[in-house]
Parts: C-alpha cells; sequence; structure tokens
C-alpha cells in the first residue's frame, strides 16, 4: 500500500529516486513505526510521515517521524554515535521485537532493509538512543518591553538538555554552543542585546517560518530551526518587526523558561533565567516579511 511520506530533495539526493520510490510505494516502509522525535507511534498509511535520514562517516540510518514533528531531513552525526544505534539494532536479531532505554522500540527485523546507494549501507529503522541533541526546540514568540519600548522577541528553549556534537556524554552544552556562535549572556534585561550578523529570522507572509545561521561551507544560509507549519505571529509582534527590522532571540536551558501562558509571565521567566545565569541572546536581522 502507497505510504503518506514525505521524502525531502535532500534525502532523495542520498538515497537515489529507486530507493525514494519504494519507500513511497510502500515497499520499504514501515507501516507503523515510533516517531524518531517524540518516540509515540506513527502509522506511515494514515498520516503524514517524514523520512529523517542519520548519516554518519560511512553509515547513514533512515528514521522515521510524524510530520508534524519533524521535516523530512538529513541530519549529520557521528559515526560513532550511528555505530552504536546499528549495533543495538543488530542486537535484536530475527524477529524479534526490543524494547531499549526510554521506551524506544526497534522496528521489527524484517522491516530492515539496505538502501541502494554506494559507499552508504543504511537500513530502515529507527535509531535508539540515537543522538542526545536532537532534543525538540520550543519556540515562543512575544513582545519584550527593554528601556520602555516594545520589541519582537523569540524565547527557544529545548525539551532536553544539548550535547556537544561528538559526545555522548549527559551534560548541557546548549548554552555555551550558542555562545561559541555569537550569543552574548544576559544577566538582565536592562538593554538590547547587540546584532549577530550572519544569524537572521526568516518572516514570509506575515508568518514565522525559520531562524537560519551562516552556512559554514559558504553560500546561502541554513536553517537553524525551521517551522514545522509556518507560524502565525500577533499583528504587535509583526508591527514591532517592521519597525526594529530584528527580532530578539533569547535562548534557555530546558527547564529555565517553561510554558507561559502570558507575556508577562514569559518576561518574569526571563528576568529569573537571565539573574541565575542561563540566558543567551542576540539581536537577529529580519531575512524577509
Amino acid at each position: 500500500m502507497p505510504r503518506m511520506l514525505d521524502v525531502s530533495d535532500e534525502v532523495r539526493a542520498e538515497i537515489g529516486d529507486e530507493e525514494a520510490a519504494r519507500l513511497l510505494a510502500g515497499e520499504s516502509a514501515p507501516g507503523s513505526y515510533d516517531c524518531t522525535s517524540c518516540r509515540t507511534q506513527g502509522d506511515s498509511e494514515q498520516e503524514r510521515t517524514s523520512t529523517v535520514l542519520f548519516i554518519g562517516d560511512e553509515t547513514a540510518v533512515l528514521a522515521f517521524a510524524h510530520a508534524t514533528c519533524l521535516p523530512s531531513q538529513v541530519v549529520q552525526v557521528t559515526e560513532e554515535q550511528l555505530q552504536g544505534a546499528v549495533r543495538s539494532i543488530g542486537a535484536v536479531g530475527g524477529e524479534a521485537q526490543q524494547q531499549v532505554p526510554q521506551a524506544q522500540h526497534t522496528q521489527q527485523a524484517p522491516q530492515q532493509h539496505h538502501l541502494q546507494q554506494p559507499h552508504r549501507p543504511t537500513q530502515a529503522q529507527q535509531p535508539p538512543n540515537l543522538v542526545p541533541e536532537q532534543a525538540v526546540l520550543g519556540v515562543t514568540s512575544g513582545l519584550v518591553l527593554i528601556q520602555n519600548e516594545l520589541h519582537p522577541a523569540l524565547v527557544v528553549e529545548p525539551t532536553a538538555p544539548i550535547a556537544r556534537p561528538g559526545t555522548l556524554g549527559s551534560g548541557d552544552d546548549f548554552l555555551p554552543l550558542l555562545i561559541e556562535q555569537g550569543f552574548m549572556p544576559m544577566t538582565e534585561m536592562s538593554a538590547v542585546p547587540p546584532v549577530l550578523h550572519g544569524w537572521s529570522v526568516l518572516l514570509a507572509a506575515g508568518q514565522l517560518h525559520a531562524v537560519l545561521q551562516p552556512n559554514p561551507n559558504g553560500g546561502r544560509p541554513v536553517a537553524w530551526w525551521q517551522a514545522h507549519q509556518p507560524l502565525q505571529v500577533t499583528d504587535g509582534w509583526r508591527a514591532a518587526a517592521n519597525k526594529h527590522q530584528q527580532v530578539l532571540m533569547f535562548a534557555a536551558p530546558v527547564g529555565s523558561i517553561g510554558r507561559q501562558p502570558r507575556e508577562d509571565l514569559m518576561r518574569d521567566a526571563l528576568d529569573k533565567a537571565a539573574a541565575n545565569g542561563k540566558l543567551v541572546a542576540a539581536a537577529l536581522p529580519l531575512a524577509g516579511i
């Protein structure tokens, strides 16, 4: 039965048109799967499903996610992390189904297959505990008052600790990684943070689409964060963005801000995170409006 799969151009470029056609036709894609993002069960026969290709130095693993959780994409990981996941998959054996830590399941053995692409033997499997840094980034828009003026803001908080790429530790390097990119630590919300050149916020048709960062290989910027579906913003937020031609991005580690139903509560949470040394920020120019 055909599958409701999203295969992005970058995934298709890696696996080839023939394998993409087999996936879409249901010949090599599982019906049910554990979403690589939220870890709950999905069904590619009943709901839109994204193909997510994790690529190491020599090996690639194809995983599946709800389209509402992740877009179809290619994710670079270390070979060590990828091989650890493949070893876990290989330990299942036969047609058994294995429960791994945090209630993550591998797919049944008959659903394992090798993609027809040179140099990268790839298994269509759910990678258990593959990359600690693949936490979901929660993004909230709101207005913040700084020096008696309202500024459009994005508040970013991951759902889990972010590990430094290439490490398997349990620490949280979310803020250090952003500081290395040019974000500034904030101890109080008394002044607008400096502009971080090369980064930008993409608005189109009045909706929020992505936060862009410089391409390490040069050329056009790439998405640091991308909305699964364009996010609506308020008229006041959009007017402030038009006025200032920039958006203030604040970032804090997991558990520092939380879900705040009102802007005044969000501001209180930002003040507290800043006072505790758990907030970084930058002003990002608009990439479109």
